[in-house]
């Protein structure tokens, strides 16, 4: 059976979350996580939904959306939304595809002088070393 996780102080509420206090803070004032009330002379709790929410903040920013897009994000999370949120993560796969394609070119360039310097073993000259100098 599945632990509720409820109640928790902010300090506990961030290590549930994986990230520490002034992250949760930081959040809070860019208004990606809600403030929880504070009951009369008491602290703020948090609980399983605020852990989801942080976590989906945490989840976008590795997938490289800045914070001003996981708002947006947010705002569409009743999943009604889904062409809305298509349009938002579109940009990020074209930088994600062009980021690929660089990738694969400079593995294909750094093979390449890889190669060239197992083949140069014992020469004065190495391949990869003037290639970096632009020879």
């Amino acid at each position: 059976m599945k632990e509720v996780i409820e109640n928790l102080t902010i300090g506990a509420f961030a290590r549930a979350a994986g990230v520490n206090v002034e992250t949760v803070r930081f959040y809070q004032r860019k208004g990606l996580l809600l403030e929880p009330r504070r009951p009369h002379g008491s602290i703020r709790r948090y609980g399983e939904p605020d852990i989801a929410r942080l976590k989906f903040v945490k989840s976008a920013q590795r997938l490289g959306f800045s914070l001003d897009q996981i708002g947006e994000l947010l705002k569409l999370e009743d999943g009604t939304h889904c062409g809305e949120a298509a349009r938002l993560a579109a940009p990020r796969l074209a930088d994600v595809r062009a980021r690929l394609a660089d990738l694969t070119r400079m593995e294909a360039a750094l093979a390449k002088l890889v190669r060239a310097c197992d083949r140069r073993r014992g020469q004065v000259s190495c391949p990869l070393i003037a290639a970096l100098h632009g020879g």
